[in-house]
């Protein structure tokens, strides 16, 4: 099954293995993908620690879409939305384990605004080498490096 369009959103922190693992599905699916990117005003309300910059998360997310040579746009999202309640046309959103309630309830805000549902895509986590999910967090505190390995 694939999309015309496919939507993925976060916060893109310490890029790591987990983060490749959501961008390839999206890619795999959709003809373009859209990644909504969270803004530095955003992401440091919810997020605990030191947050790269804007730029540098971009810059690692755009570096990687290159590499995988399909159609993309990236936007900065200044909430937990961004386009994915007012574009029409995108068939999927691809999410993971953590964000699958925010796709759901995402489906139900387009519902009201006469949109159709997109197909809601769950990647599993990637684990790192202890058996538990690589996270920005983790990388952060210095248990795991990007690619899980301790």
């Amino acid at each position: 099954m694939t999309f015309a369009k496919t939507i993925v959103g976060g916060t893109f922190d310490n890029f790591h293995k987990g983060h490749e693992s959501i961008l390839k599905t999206a890619c795999n699916l959709g003809d373009l993908v859209i990644v909504g990117i969270t803004s530095d005003l955003f992401a440091n309300r919810f997020r605990t620690g030191d947050i790269e910059d804007f730029k540098t998360r971009k810059g690692n997310v755009e570096k990687f879409l290159k590499q995988l040579g399909k159609g993309y746009r990236i936007v900065e999202i200044n909430d937990f939305y961004g386009p994915s309640t007012t574009e029409e046309d995108i068939g999927a959103i691809v999410v993971s384990e953590e964000t699958s309630l925010r796709a759901k309830e995402i489906n139900a805000v387009r519902v009201k605004k006469g949109l159709d549902k997109m197909t809601i895509i769950e990647v599993p986590y990637v684990l790192a080498k202890d058996g538990k999910p690589i996270s920005s967090e983790r990388i952060r505190r210095g248990e795991i490096d990007r690619d899980g390995r301790d």
